[in-house]
């Protein structure tokens, strides 16, 4: 299971550098939302996940650490907020170029 986690992890996190080395605005949107994927995912595993433990100390020998959990869905939500920033950003820039590339020689323009 471990290896499965860190394949995924590190799938993710290949992905992700990936499309943020594209000359375009939207794949580097992508990227950027793979690799927050992927750290997630390395958070939430971080945890040490235990089946069937709830996170409330007392109700069981072994509670599971809620503090994982938390930073996860705290992430979720800067993510999003921070794609959302990033989308307005890049549809304006799209708007005012005519383009969506992101390099910046004037050559080309």
């Amino acid at each position: 299971m471990e290896a499965l986690l860190a394949s995924a992890i590190g799938l993710l996190t290949a992905v992700g550098i990936y499309l943020m080395l594209r000359l375009r605005t939207f794949p580097v949107i992508l990227g950027l939302t793979f690799l927050s994927y992927a750290v997630n995912v390395f958070i939430f595993v971080s945890g040490r996940l235990a089946v069937n433990a709830a996170p409330i100390v007392g109700t069981i020998d072994t509670p599971a650490d809620p503090l994982p959990q938390a930073l996860v869905l705290t992430a979720i939500v800067i993510s999003f907020g921070m794609t959302a920033v990033i989308m307005i950003m890049a549809i304006g820039g799209h708007l005012q170029a005519g383009h969506d590339r992101i390099d910046l020689d004037e050559d080309q323009a």
